[in-house]
């Protein structure tokens, strides 16, 4: 194992991914305790890693391809030499942070030979050194891959649970004020009703059954969490309700939507990157799959439930219209508000 003091991370992935990342971040701040460790991210993901207790600095790619100019890019390439980094880890395997590493003139540039699938790729050609990773992607957790980079590099063999970002007292405030909305009640259950993409969206009947269900069993408020661009569905999924049910989607920045499910009393959510920044709170939460699988994507909390149909055709990335049991997916569809109700009891 080398000795580093400033170490670059690369990890243009969505906010999921993120937050898997983290936990590879705090394995190797335990390798490198006095090096600082900057994390190049989307600016969409910045407050998951900002104010964040295993990373030091926090730099934003803001390049996209019909936007920006090689000018841009050299730019960005001269910044980071400037910076003077002597070592460099790609949890993502893009071609751009590993051709500005390069260009950079980071000594050391460390990557995985897979990541997010096994497919070869020429980006090997600007590391240093190639990080062999010797599971299958599709059975093993992504954060355990993240993590096998790390361990590649340094040599150790233990593990880290993700780690978020600290919870700021203003984001406390924020999420108390939502809170305050919510009609009184002895339990408050957050709900996350959207994916990223169709085949990860739970049917929309089944979350009425699921918090009719819950309704019955004791006096409950519920509200649903998520993105701005989910406010319109989830008034759908509202509208059908039998039962008040609170939107409170692009309410939240990404901390106080932690802070906000720490003081929830469950969470019933589909497999997306609130459910990954849930489980670092240790919340009771309950995910349904889809053309997704918790072998690879199981949220890291030991109060976590992971349920999936166990379809032979999943994991599948298809498009909804080459699906061949759409409108109802079957790998959704199987996954009925039965099942879920069982496990928010168990938890519960």
């Amino acid at each position: 194992m080398g000795s580093y003091h400033n170490i670059l991370v690369n990890a243009l992935v969505n906010l999921g991914d993120v937050v898997l990342a983290t936990g590879a971040v705090a394995l190797l701040r335990k390798a490198y305790p006095e090096a600082k460790i900057t994390m190049l991210v989307k600016p969409v993901v910045r407050e998951a890693v900002e104010n964040n207790p295993v990373i030091d600095e926090v730099i934003l790619f803001r390049y996209r391809a019909k936007e920006n100019s090689v000018g841009q890019m050299w730019e960005m390439a001269k910044d980071l030499r400037r910076r003077k980094f002597d070592l460099s880890i790609s949890f993502d395997r893009k071609l751009r942070p590993a051709l500005l590493c390069w260009l950079a003139g980071i000594p050391a540039r460390i990557g995985p030979d897979k990541v997010f699938d096994s497919k070869p790729s020429r980006v090997n050609w600007l590391y240093t050194k190639t990080i062999s990773i010797p599971h299958d992607l599709e059975t093993t957790l992504q954060a355990e891959t993240y993590q096998e980079i790390v361990r590649g590099l340094t040599g150790q063999t233990g593990r880290e649970k993700p780690v978020f970002a600290r919870v700021t007292d203003e984001a406390e405030a924020e999420a108390g004020a939502l809170l305050e909305r919510l009609p009184a009640a002895e339990r408050r259950i957050a709900l996350c009703v959207k994916g990223t993409f169709p085949l990860k969206t739970w049917p929309k009947e089944y979350f009425v059954e699921v918090v009719d269900g819950l309704a019955k069993r004791q006096n409950t408020a519920f509200f649903i969490v998520g993105a701005p661009g989910d406010r319109a569905y989830a008034d759908e999924v509202i509208a059908d309700m039998h039962h008040p049910v609170m939107n409170f989607c692009g309410e939240t920045s990404l901390v106080s939507l932690a802070a906000l499910i720490r003081a929830s009393d469950l969470f019933v959510t589909v497999d997306t990157g609130a459910a990954h920044i849930a489980a670092t709170t240790g919340v009771l939460m309950v995910t349904m799959y889809g053309c997704t699988s918790p072998k690879r994507w199981h949220p890291i909390n030991e109060h976590a439930r992971a349920l999936t149909a166990e379809m032979d055709c999943c994991p599948c990335s298809v498009r909804p219209e080459d699906c061949p049991s759409w409108p109802e997916p079957e790998c959704l569809w199987k996954v009925t508000p039965e099942k879920v109700l069982e496990a928010c009891e168990e938890l519960l």
